[in-house]
């Protein structure tokens, strides 16, 4: 019993660092957002400080329009510079990424040549060379005698219509009941 509850311990803890982990990452990226926006705020006022158009006159407020549409149609066309630039990269990464694979299939592999590695010869890689252990599988394997397997193979082939006529009745089963139970014997 002491094991499952120590496992419950060791599971619970775990889950309260985790829990403690995810609350501090989401302080931190709140944090992250909060200066980003201050950032934000301070780049907007150094750059782009509030107009008075109160004491302008209509003249005036026209050449001021002027000049800011101006000044939006350079950022419109570094914007749009931009974008042909990042389309034409993305389009020459795609490219390539597609000649790569093409260049992966196309070479082949080179056919592994099978190496002919005796038993002891791996032994003595595995082992070291300090080990002196001979494996004769050889050895280890069952003799097969070639003269009894040849017995077994040569079965009396003779007429069968000569072996009918003998065999035939009584005198038939017995002389093939003797013989059955001779070579046993």
């Amino acid at each position: 019993m002491l094991l499952p509850i120590c496992h419950h311990f060791a599971f619970g803890r775990g889950r309260t660092l985790s829990s403690l982990m995810v609350a501090k990452a989401k302080e931190e990226l709140e944090q992250e957002m909060v200066e980003k926006e201050e950032q934000k705020a301070n780049y907007l006022e150094e750059k782009a400080p509030p107009i008075q158009t109160g004491s302008m006159s209509l003249a005036e407020l026209k050449t001021l329009c002027e000049e800011l549409h101006a000044k939006i149609d350079v950022v419109d066309e570094e914007r749009y510079d931009i974008e042909a630039k990042v389309m034409h990269n993305t389009r020459e990464i795609k490219d390539l990424n597609i000649k790569v694979l093409d260049l992966r299939g196309k070479f082949k592999r080179p056919n592994l040549r099978r190496v002919r590695v005796s038993a002891d010869a791996i032994l003595r890689s595995l082992l070291g060379s300090k080990h002196k252990v001979s494996l004769d599988l050889r050895a280890n394997l069952k003799s097969v005698k070639k003269e009894d397997t040849e017995k077994e193979k040569t079965v009396e082939v003779s007429d069968w219509r000569k072996n009918v006529e003998a065999m035939s009745g009584m005198e038939g089963r017995k002389k093939m009941f003797d013989a059955a139970k001779g070579p046993n014997q």
